[in-house]
């Protein structure tokens, strides 16, 4: 499978493309999808030709915590090494852009059922004996 990785160029409608794709609706606006994206740290696509199968961005404070996020890959291109390889280069741009000599927290929620591939990655599942479950909340702005 000929597959291209493009680093630091999503742009708002591929995001929105892909997000449709991936979970069958579109929750974002293209308002949030360009303000989003000018304030992420990083992202990566993955193409076939000229159609989006995956992507992947950070955000974060860019020093203690890094954040992965939107780590889509459409249903018929997973189990094909994708995800892996988006989530590999994004933990290396932490690798490559995080301060010597520190440790960092990189962070992740992932959908229903899918810990397990994380976990490969060398993510932690939450709650363990040490930390208690991740916590989220959705707030509508009027």
């Amino acid at each position: 499978m000929n597959i291209t990785y493009k680093k630091h160029t999503l742009t708002a409608d591929e995001f929105l493309t892909i997000e449709v794709k991936a979970n069958g609706m579109l929750e974002t606006t293209r308002e949030q999808a360009v303000k989003a994206l000018s304030n992420q740290i990083c992202s990566v696509a993955a193409f076939k030709e000229n159609e989006i199968v995956a992507i992947g961005r950070l955000v974060g404070d860019a020093s203690i915590y890094w954040i992965l996020t939107d780590i889509w890959v459409l249903p018929e291109y997973q189990g094909k090494g994708i995800g892996r390889e988006i989530v590999n280069w994004l933990l290396q741009y932490i690798r490559d852009n995080g301060i010597k000599g520190s440790f960092a927290a990189v962070f992740l929620m992932c959908a229903k059922d899918k810990e397990g591939f994380y976990e490969k990655l060398g993510f932690c599942r939450r709650p363990n004996e040490w930390e208690g479950a991740g916590m989220e909340m959705q707030i509508y702005i009027t």
